[in-house]
């Protein structure tokens, strides 16, 4: 049976500079983004069809792109696959101190805002303010809700009233349609108004 070891030692091959694969070689950590991006969608489609043979193939496409970056990034002299399994290993023990410390947590969702409050916290000791660590890569859409949701819980929202709370998915899903379609009949890419929209909003919102 294949392990990690056997997959990193098939990367570092293909990056020899001497016996390597030329394409594998002429990669960047900016050109192979793009499809680790991809590949992530494709792990998203593949669940949501619940195509599970699929599954396992993008799965492991994805690991290949966490190989590559490491693979890139031991030869810059700049971290190793082994550096990223043990950032990973002391994240999860980090934020879990239910399950490796004496917190109590009793349902998923409290565990989840205790996630985040970790994250914030996390960000705070480090200088990082949490809008300006949302990625700007994510979709427009993503980023959105993800700026609105930290600006939530900062305060910096007008509450939500019970009639939008009571509108529901399907509901906000046709006002999302509505406003697309919109767009399209004006000539407008609703992706990149909402990009500039989000960065209206981080610049109001800027810690000083």
């Amino acid at each position: 049976m294949l392990a990690i070891d056997d997959l990193l030692g098939l990367m570092a091959r293909l990056r020899d500079p001497e016996s390597g694969c030329p394409w594998d070689l002429a990669q960047t950590f900016a050109t192979i983004a793009p499809y680790t991006i991809e590949e992530a969608y494709e792990v998203d489609d593949a669940i949501r069809h619940e195509a599970w043979p699929e599954l396992c193939d993008e799965l492991g496409d994805l690991l290949l792109q966490v190989v590559f970056h490491a693979q890139m990034a031991r030869e810059a002299r700049l971290f190793g696959f082994d550096d990223v399994v043990a950032a990973i290993s002391d994240k999860l023990v980090r934020r879990h101190p239910n399950v490796f410390g004496d917190a109590r947590v009793e349902t998923a969702s409290e565990q989840a805002r205790a996630w985040d409050a970790h994250k914030a916290a996390e960000r705070e000791a480090r200088g990082v303010y949490d809008l300006d660590a949302v990625p700007r890569a994510l979709p427009a859409l993503m980023q959105a809700a993800k700026l609105a949701r930290r600006a939530d819980r900062a305060g910096l929202l007008a509450p939500v009233t019970e009639a939008a709370r009571d509108e529901g998915d399907a509901a906000l899903g046709d006002a999302l349609f509505a406003l697309a379609a919109r767009a399209a009949r004006t000539g407008i890419d609703p992706e990149s108004a909402l990009r500039e929209a989000c960065e209206r909003f981080r610049a109001r919102h800027a810690r000083a």
